[in-house]
């Protein structure tokens, strides 16, 4: 047997070995996760909270039972801890989503929201309402803390619509070599205007700096219900074309062979992919590589069919996003942007997982 069949070997068995983990167990392990990950959020903190009085207190706002405990340890859990944390549950799901439906359009295991510029363009849109507000006090409205996010969920739809534009060939198509290529370029173009932008808000360049490092300090009902507005319509748009992402992987021509119309099917995932990872961004602003490393993570434990990989990368992220958070908050000394740490941790982990998949290719 050579090198070649070896290799083949080896990662058939690896394959065979994935298989045997049962989508719905790793879903129900993730499940609990987020459950941990929610009680450990809402109990530890500066003021700490029972399980019994989360409880009391949710029934309380929820079906107005009466309630003993104090106002200001009601409105600690309920408008503090509580939307902070489905906000980073509802970022989370939407850029693992985003992610692994990127990687099944372009075909390209390194894509995520910030390969088509997206992200970016988000980023340069919460940045010029940020330094509106630094150069034209005047301008009362542009101070609400809605006016960013409303700029950069404007910003990235444009930068999307743009960047599918450029891409399209002389047939209407969108091919995804020229969809990276778009992305990579706009993405050049939005990260120096940033830096301008930078430039101009002088010493007031901090707020700036904090959002595009990301954070979810002091997110609000509405930030989290702009996310959740968002990303559940991208959810309902991608789970039910899973099937046909599994044909397109299989190659274009093969895909339409099969009777699958990838023009129509790749733009609406495209679309559904943006809109979720844009609001995200636009609410906690960028966090890197939780679309990235997730969606490996998912195909690692049950393999690479999007009918699994699509609802449990949803459900990764939510999980790693939340848990990283929570980290941020209570655990580290100080606050420091949760973008940070998801690059900390994800970052090296998805160079394991690079460096492993290069072996591969290199014996084959």
């Amino acid at each position: 047997m050579d090198t070649q069949e070896v290799a083949l070997t080896r990662r058939e068995a690896q394959s065979s070995m994935v298989r045997r983990l049962n989508p719905w167990i790793c879903s129900v392990f993730l499940l609990i996760g987020i459950l941990v990950v929610m009680f450990i959020s809402l109990s530890f903190g500066y003021m700490p909270f029972e399980f019994e009085e989360i409880l009391d207190i949710l029934s309380y706002k929820v079906f107005g039972h009466e309630t003993s405990y104090p106002e200001s340890r009601i409105m600690v859990l309920w408008d503090v801890r509580l939307p902070r944390l489905l906000t980073s549950l509802a970022s989370g799901a939407a850029l693992g989503l985003s992610g692994a439906i990127f990687q099944g359009i372009l075909l390209n295991p390194l894509a995520d929201p910030y390969t088509l510029g997206v992200s970016s363009g988000a980023a340069f849109g919460a940045s010029v309402v940020l330094v509106l507000a630094i150069i034209f006090p005047s301008l009362s409205f542009l101070s609400s803390p809605l006016m960013p996010a409303a700029g950069a969920f404007v910003a990235s739809v444009l930068t999307l619509i743009l960047v599918m534009l450029l891409a399209a060939d002389d047939e209407g198509r969108l091919p995804p070599p020229n969809l990276i290529l778009a992305g990579v370029i706009m993405s050049a173009i939005l990260s120096a205007a940033i830096s301008f932008i930078k430039y101009l808000a002088g010493e007031q360049v901090s707020s700036i700096i904090f959002w595009l490092l990301g954070s979810f300090q002091a997110r609000t009902w509405t930030e989290a219900g702009i996310v959740f507005f968002f990303f559940l319509p991208a959810l309902l748009i991608a789970l039910p074309a899973a099937m046909d992402l599994n044909i397109m992987t299989l190659g274009l021509r093969s895909a339409e062979t099969l009777g699958v119309n990838t023009g129509r099917v790749r733009l609406k995932l495209l679309v559904a992919a943006s809109i979720a990872a844009s609001a995200s961004v636009a609410v906690a602003g960028i966090i890197g590589f939780v679309g990235l490393i997730v969606p490996h993570l998912v195909r690692l434990l049950t393999g690479p069919d999007h009918r699994s990989l699509l609802p449990l990368s949803t459900l990764g992220g939510a999980l790693l996003l939340s848990a990283a958070d929570t980290v941020v908050r209570v655990f580290l000394p100080g606050e420091i942007p949760v973008g940070v740490l998801t690059a900390l941790i994800a970052g090296p982990a998805f160079l394991v997982i690079f460096r492993s998949k290069m072996k591969d290719l290199i014996h084959v």
